[in-house]
């Protein structure tokens, strides 16, 4: 099938991750509304298993994950790209003083088909910056690598506390259409 963006989908890559995540036992889902989310947020959300937490900036997604691990959860952070610069200092920190683990969903913008070109600066510099942060990265252009890469890192990050991040690139998720 064929999204608005043009891309090509042959595998339900965000039914894949909404399964992967059920069968981790991931409870709590914080997130910055996003486009490219928009599919697994409403999987979410319709998931009474799931409890899904509107955030008004990504970096109190860090604290609210920390604070499912504390209460015997495991949680999830969903962002795109140009989020990880409003958190830096808390995965910096938070992470390393607390020791939990931190697992991140991101869609990636400022690639394959931006038409924002203010995207296209966090974009490039999301993976060094998470590299530099000692964030353990995956990222997947593919929709049938999806499933395999979101067990792996969960896997990573809940057995190791590690902070580890997905980054789901834009030709995977879509470029957004601008309409002058």
């Amino acid at each position: 099938m064929n999204d608005a963006a043009g891309a090509t989908q042959s595998v339900d890559w965000p039914g894949d991750i909404h399964r992967t995540l059920a069968a981790l036992d991931v409870r709590q889902i914080a997130y910055v509304p996003d486009a490219g989310h928009q599919r697994l947020i409403e999987l979410c959300q319709a998931d009474n298993a799931m409890r899904m937490v509107p955030l008004t900036s990504e970096e109190e997604g860090v604290g609210l994950v920390a604070g499912a691990w504390l209460g015997g959860e495991r949680g999830v952070l969903m962002m795109q790209s140009s989020g990880v610069g409003n958190c830096v200092n808390a995965i910096a920190s938070i992470t390393r003083a607390c020791q939990f683990p931190l697992l991140m969903l991101i869609t990636m913008r400022g690639e394959w088909g931006e038409g924002n070109p203010w995207q296209v600066p966090m974009g490039r510099a999301t993976p060094e910056v998470l590299d530099t942060l000692g964030v353990q990265i995956a990222r997947v252009d593919r929709a049938e690598d999806v499933a395999g890469a979101v067990a792996a890192m969960a896997a990573l990050a809940f057995k190791s506390t590690t902070p580890c991040a997905v980054l789901l690139s834009q030709r995977l998720v879509g470029a957004k259409s601008f309409q002058d």
